[in-house]
């Protein structure tokens, strides 16, 4: 659709002939997916979210249209943007690299060729007359686009051995996890027949904080996208349910993403110190080397109960352009038109605000 003109900088070794073809940058097809995940997995910042189950498990459950673009050269793909069209409560359209997720944003093999994506991503938005183009970037993209610094992450190496899972974790939340396992007795075990019991408690815990939580359609499609690469972990104390997380396992890194407790049990058990400290060391077992926790808002409970678990925050650095937007969008506790709204979905009924949250979530991507 769109020829860049971009040429990569002439290695010390002869260039094969395809290393001086232009950049020619098409939207992407379903029938592109297989090249275009082998291109993510083998770029150094490619994510999980780039990948194309990503895409259609969000086009299965909530009905958003693809807009992915890929550049190639030649026959070889150069370069991918995964781009998604959404719609706001207003109805208002917006394109969002990538919805639902905590990174997206742009792949090359040269930031040129990253630009020049972005750069027909962003025409495309102003045709289709959008509010605005979001990345969600995990690395600084070196693009001239207005900052979100709202969010930050939490990764880490993990541990060669399992024994030194508990020493890596400073000393006070250590002492919560072996009061957890060896006063109490709590256990993990593993199986996606969690994922309903995850979806309960996560919808618990999403109303508790006043806000929608995601449909159980969400979580089976991710289980089918992406099959053994998608793991759920449940807490029990006995026979009781007492926490749970759906991870996801990409590259030597497992994304614990989605979480959820039954009221009272952090107090009284320790459930998620434990939850996070055997998912560790379950991940240690497996050969995996890096945790991911996930974004938090700087000024949440889930920032600070990270950092208490030896985390060092990163912050994320989001970048929007405002297409027919004038300003970016304010969802923090700070705003006062969040505020009431946040307060008056905590006090419905579990049924209810389960009963609004499958639509409502299409609405919060």
């Amino acid at each position: 659709m769109s020829a860049v003109g971009i040429v990569a900088e002439s290695p010390a070794a002869p260039p094969a002939p395809e290393t001086f073809l232009p950049i020619d940058i098409r939207p992407g097809r379903p029938e592109d997916d297989a090249a275009r995940d082998r291109f993510v997995n083998s770029h150094a910042r490619g994510t999980f979210f780039h990948l194309s189950g990503w895409r259609r498990a969000v086009e299965r459950s909530f009905g958003h249209e693809p807009s992915d673009w890929i550049a190639w050269r030649g026959n070889e793909i150069a370069g991918v943007l995964p781009l998604m069209r959404t719609r706001s409560l207003s109805m208002k359209r917006h394109l969002i690299s990538m919805p639902y997720a905590v990174y997206g944003g742009a792949l090359g093999q040269t930031q040129e060729i990253e630009a020049a994506l972005v750069e027909v991503a962003r025409a495309e938005g102003g045709r289709e007359r959008a509010g605005r183009l979001e990345l969600r970037y995990r690395e600084p993209s070196g693009l001239d686009l207005a900052p979100v610094s709202l969010y930050s992450t939490f990764v880490r190496d993990l541990p060669s051995t399992v024994d030194d899972v508990l020493l890596s974790i400073p000393k006070k939340a250590r002492a919560e996890c072996r009061k957890a396992r060896d006063r109490h007795g709590l256990r993990l075990s593993e199986g996606l027949w969690y994922t309903r019991d995850l979806q309960r408690l996560f919808s618990n815990n999403k109303r508790n904080l006043g806000s929608p939580g995601l449909p159980l359609e969400w979580f089976q499609a991710l289980s089918d996208e992406f099959r053994a690469d998608v793991v759920v972990h449940m807490v029990h104390l006995g026979r009781e349910p007492l926490a749970a997380v759906m991870s996801f396992v990409h590259k030597e890194t497992l994304h614990a993403y989605y979480a959820g407790t039954a009221d009272e049990v952090d107090r009284k058990y320790s459930a998620s110190n434990f939850m996070y400290f055997a998912l560790q060391e379950w991940c240690v077992e497996r050969g995996l080397t890096r945790f991911d926790f996930g974004r938090s808002r700087r000024d949440s409970g889930a920032y600070s109960f990270k950092e208490h678990q030896g985390f060092e925050p990163k912050e994320l650095p989001y970048q929007v352009a405002l297409l027919r937007d004038r300003s970016l969008p304010n969802f923090t506790p700070s705003n006062p038109k969040t505020e009431r709204l946040r307060k008056t979905w905590s006090r419905l009924p579990a049924w209810l605000a389960n009963g609004l949250s499958k639509p409502l979530a299409r609405y919060l991507p």
